[in-house]
């Protein structure tokens, strides 16, 4: 019985040390935060990359009002979770604006993963509802759907005219699950 309890006492422990740690990752997110000129750097790099890997996204790329590049979003989690990167918002082909996605999770989770996702504004309305939100929650206030490279490769230019498309790639790590849930996205203006 001793045993069972000093086994609870330690699972509890270590679970509370690794969660505070995440958290504390994704509250000093300023502190870790790239500069512009790093961030564009990155962006270019994983928006040639999907292109490059995911047939369609390209046709979908030149239709799109905007493009939101987030390369390196690093989730971390043991019960308690977290994620979060900086990105770029661009407009016929330069940056417009820098966008932080953070999410927090509870739950059955384990694990470190990094990851890259684009998110492409098809309409003027999708794009301005993000711009007017203060904090804007993926999934909510407009629609989002989620493409893999075997959607992707079906797609064409009039196939897709409305809402968000978002692209999950290249995930490196191991995390039961991935996905953009919870995802807070927030205007930040990074150092030059």
């Amino acid at each position: 019985m001793r045993l069972i309890k000093e086994t609870n006492y330690r699972g509890l422990l270590l679970t509370s040390v690794f969660s505070m740690l995440v958290m504390g990752l994704v509250a000093s997110g300023p502190a870790l935060a790239a500069s512009a000129s790093e961030i564009d750097h990155k962006v270019t790099d994983v928006l040639k990359r999907l292109y490059d890997t995911t047939p369609g996204s390209k046709i979908l790329g030149d239709k799109a009002k905007g493009i939101l590049v987030f390369p390196k979003i690093v989730k971390a989690g043991f019960l308690i979770g977290g994620h979060m990167g900086d990105g770029a918002l661009l407009k016929q082909g330069k940056t417009v604006a820098y966008y932080r996605s953070i999410a927090a999770s509870f739950g059955l989770q384990a694990g470190l993963q990094a990851f890259d996702y684009v998110l492409m504004f098809m309409d003027d309305a999708s794009l301005e509802y993000m711009d007017k939100s203060r904090g804007w929650e993926l999934g909510t206030g407009t629609s989002l759907v989620v493409l893999d490279k075997g959607v992707a490769g079906s797609l064409s230019s009039t196939t897709l005219r409305k809402g968000v498309y978002a692209f999950i790639f290249d995930q490196k790590g191991v995390m039961a699950g991935i996905g953009l849930e919870g995802t807070n996205i927030i205007k930040i203006t990074p150092a030059p």
